[in-house]
């Protein structure tokens, strides 16, 4: 190995350690404040969550203890004309 190639890889590798540490402070930032969001609980979800970062990614996406609601055909269509006819009664006062 030539001189100074040890020197050289010794920079390199401390820089990106540097850096990493830097990151890893951010990180570490945002999840002290999600903490305290929560009011400093951990649950075991989100402390099993914490150790997989996929699973953190989806921890945060999911509501907790809501159930996704549902709605029926009949109930969409009455929502859909409902709006279609809110939006006829802007046009017209708007003058289109």
């Amino acid at each position: 190995m030539p001189k100074g190639k040890a020197d050289h890889n010794t920079e390199i590798l401390e820089y990106a350690l540097h850096h990493l540490e830097l990151e890893r402070e951010a990180i570490q930032a945002k999840i002290d404040h999600v903490q305290s969001q929560l009011g400093g609980k951990v649950t075991p979800k989100a402390a099993k969550a914490a150790v997989t970062p996929a699973a953190t990614v989806e921890a945060e996406v999911t509501p907790t203890g809501r159930k996704k609601r549902v709605l029926s055909p009949a109930a969409r269509k009455r929502i859909a004309l409902a709006q279609k006819r809110r939006w006829a009664a802007h046009r017209k006062a708007k003058g289109e």
